[in-house]
């Protein structure tokens, strides 16, 4: 975002732009069961940051152009069946749903978007929109309040229209009678919040949903429950993504019977979210030779690091190239097992070699000044697009520092996007 009006205001805006008491009451009129002080609804000094960071309408065009490229391309017959060929099994059967809430991640710089990461069942989603809400006008007259954004118009239903046409594809014109959410523990984990948000949003429009560990699924004779209730259709969070450990069994067969819709789904994380296939993504004369058109080609070439599998083969070339690389395990999720090559030890490569890991170009990431107990201070960003069928639902800031992203980082958090 060099030399644009984004980045002067990113490294010059300390404006507070979170309203924190408006956020805490639509937390509270959303959880009105739950017993909430200020600093547990939910962690809110973890979560979100204080701030915005701007974002030049351009690129926000640019990466929703990107999207719909990288969706093109997994679209390929070729690019299919080179992608299966590496996925586990059960990624072969197609029940039709294309996958609710994709997550792409990007790092802006002075050559626009580059896509750094691609998600299934991307977390945050509902909690940014609570957090873009909640928002006062800064010092840029251009920005309005939250509760003005444009942004934020028709989220709900769209998110509702995106459960619903899920459902469809797989099982017709119809409606779901019950959906569950379903996550290892759900109580547990650090996005119950965002599960709760969900479980609010299609409730109030008719849609019964209940919040489940997998444990609470049964399955006989053709059909899904939990405590007698059926469950048509499962809202996936979990990231065993081809749902292979054993407590996951009967959600499994439930899937492959196609007696409950699942989404995302294993065969929507094999063909998007599966990280080797950033080597395919980054390669856009394979993309063009499998008939990529050229407008897409010329944006994945442009906007995709370039990629590659890491090999005991290769091991000379990578340590010597690794102060210009990012390390990254294929089967893993966020920012677990990923290293900076530059920061990296002879140890952790050692290591790295006997595993499966990809090794992608290194892309620093966008910056945004904070002012932290009156100290002005650096922090790194990335933005998410949150999508369906490559349209964006909505678009996101997660602040931080270090090597990747996290939630504890002073200043940082999730952000709302202004653009500029």
């Amino acid at each position: 975002m060099t030399n644009t009006k984004a980045a002067r205001l990113n490294r010059e805006c300390f404006c507070i732009t979170l309203d924190q008491k408006a956020l805490e009451k639509s937390l509270r009129d959303q959880f009105p069961d739950a017993d909430h002080e200020s600093s547990g609804i939910p962690e809110l000094q973890h979560l979100f940051s204080n701030t915005a960071v701007f974002v030049p309408e351009a690129d926000m065009s640019t990466m929703e152009r990107i999207v719909q490229a990288i969706e093109s391309a997994t679209g390929l017959p070729g690019y299919q069946e080179q992608v299966l060929s590496w996925a586990p099994n059960i990624a072969g059967f197609d029940p039709g749903p294309i996958g609710a809430f994709m997550g792409y991640d990007f790092h802006l710089g002075p050559d626009g978007p580059q896509l750094i990461e691609i998600n299934t069942n991307a977390g945050g989603a509902f909690l940014n929109a609570e957090l873009a809400r909640a928002q006062h006008q800064c010092c840029n007259p251009s920005q309005q309040s939250g509760s003005s954004n444009p942004a934020l118009d028709g989220f709900e239903d769209a998110v509702f229209a995106m459960f619903k046409h899920e459902w469809q594809t797989q099982c017709g014109d119809s409606t779901p009678g019950r959906l569950a959410i379903v996550d290892n523990d759900p109580k547990s984990q650090f996005m119950f919040p965002e599960f709760q948000l969900a479980q609010r949003l299609l409730l109030d429009r008719g849609l019964d949903t209940l919040i489940l560990d997998p444990s609470e699924l049964e399955y006989t004779n053709g059909r899904l429950t939990a405590d007698g209730k059926p469950i048509d259709m499962v809202y996936n969070r979990l990231v065993d993504f081809a749902l292979e450990a054993p407590a996951h069994a009967l959600l499994r067969q439930a899937y492959l019977d196609g007696a409950a819709v699942v989404t995302p789904n294993p065969r929507v994380h094999a063909l998007l979210a599966d990280k080797r296939n950033l080597t395919l993504l980054s390669a856009p004369q394979c993309l063009r030779d499998w008939g990529l058109n050229e407008a897409d080609a010329r944006y994945l070439e442009k906007a995709v690091p370039r990629t590659r599998l890491v090999s005991r083969e290769d091991a000379t070339a990578l340590w010597e190239a690794r102060r210009k690389l990012f390390f990254k395990p294929v089967a893993s999720h966020g920012s677990k097992g990923v290293y900076r090559g530059d920061k990296m030890t002879r140890r952790v490569f050692e290591n790295i070699l006997e595993d499966d890991y990809i090794a992608q170009e290194l892309v620093p990431a966008g910056e945004r000044n904070v002012r932290i107990d009156d100290t002005i201070t650096s922090r790194k960003v990335d933005i998410r697009l949150y999508t369906y069928a490559g349209k964006r639902l909505l678009a996101a800031a997660r602040v931080y520092k270090g090597q990747t992203t996290n939630f504890r980082t002073p200043g940082g958090g999730f952000a709302p996007v202004f653009q500029v």
